[in-house]
């Protein structure tokens, strides 16, 4: 939202960033997935739903807090997991890489001073990717921007949050994909339901249309929406998520997908509590 409108109108112990296999040390974690210890790399996949639970496990900080390096990360996961749902829906997932790179953008010009700059040719032509070295690391480690919280404290402080008209601010940027990220828990929970006895598994296609009409299609235009709406229609069949997942059946996609929703609603429960103690709700 916002670029789709005028383009269509405490860390987790053990917290792993490189493609391996991520061990869920948290004793909770494998409970939850009933026994299931270690998520394995899936061969083949560019998107890593190992890699995407650890990131997502290692965000929450203190009580409260979301550290925006693993945030940021998470969202780099996800978006090859959009990327592998089709050219369709990987047309979203281009929104998604701007966001994430006004935010790295942004830690990244507060070590160069108050007196650089943000261009929009900048971030246009030289985006900053996960990989764009230490620079960006490390500020969203120890820098004004290295949680949501000192985020909107600095920004607040410097008066670099427009609450009238659109800017590219930390905050609003991070509305948007707290946004985004609602429509992507919510997906996933629809898609680890099983049905009823009797009952049909509806298709992925309907679900995700379902869970964006709840969510994102609220700060949408008519035009985004219709766009999004024809995106969904493409998305692949169950089968092509079991093999996303490298499960066999519904049953193991449900017990791997309720844990990453439920690690995703923690991350968005405090992101939502900091945005509304600060009135940012509806930045524009």
């Amino acid at each position: 939202e916002g670029g789709l409108d005028y383009h269509w109108d405490s860390c987790l112990k053990g917290y792993n960033q490189e493609n391996k296999i991520h061990q869920l040390y948290n004793s909770s974690v494998v409970d939850e997935i009933e026994g299931l210890q270690i998520l394995e790399v899936c061969p083949g996949q560019t998107f890593q739903v190992s890699l995407l639970l650890s990131h997502l496990l290692a965000a929450p900080a203190d009580t409260s807090d979301v550290l925006l390096q693993p945030y940021l990360s998470s969202w780099d996961e996800l978006v090859k997991f959009m990327e592998a749902l089709g050219p369709m829906v990987g047309m979203i997932s281009k929104e998604i890489k701007t966001k994430t790179s006004i935010i790295r953008q942004l830690a990244l010009l507060t070590e160069k001073g108050p007196e650089a700059e943000l261009g929009p040719d900048e971030l246009s032509i030289n985006p900053v990717s996960p990989e764009a070295g230490s620079g960006t690391k490390n500020n969203l480690e120890t820098g004004a921007y290295h949680s949501v919280h000192s985020m909107i404290t600095m920004e607040l402080n410097e008066g670099v949050v427009d609450f009238h008209q659109q800017t590219d601010s930390g905050c609003r940027t991070l509305l948007r994909l707290h946004r985004a990220l609602l429509w992507l828990k919510l997906f996933l929970e629809k898609l680890s339901e099983t049905p009823e006895a009797g009952g049909r598994l509806r298709s992925p296609s309907e679900l995700c249309r379902e869970a964006y009409q709840n969510t994102l299609a609220n700060h949408h235009t008519w035009f985004v929406r219709k766009a999004a709406e024809l995106a969904f229609i493409a998305l692949p069949e169950r089968g092509f998520f079991y093999k996303l997942v490298c499960v066999q059946n519904q049953e193991e996609l449900s017990a791997v997908l309720i844990r990453v929703a439920q690690a995703i609603g923690e991350v968005y429960n405090r992101t939502q509590k900091a945005l509304e103690e600060n009135g940012m709700l509806d930045l524009p």
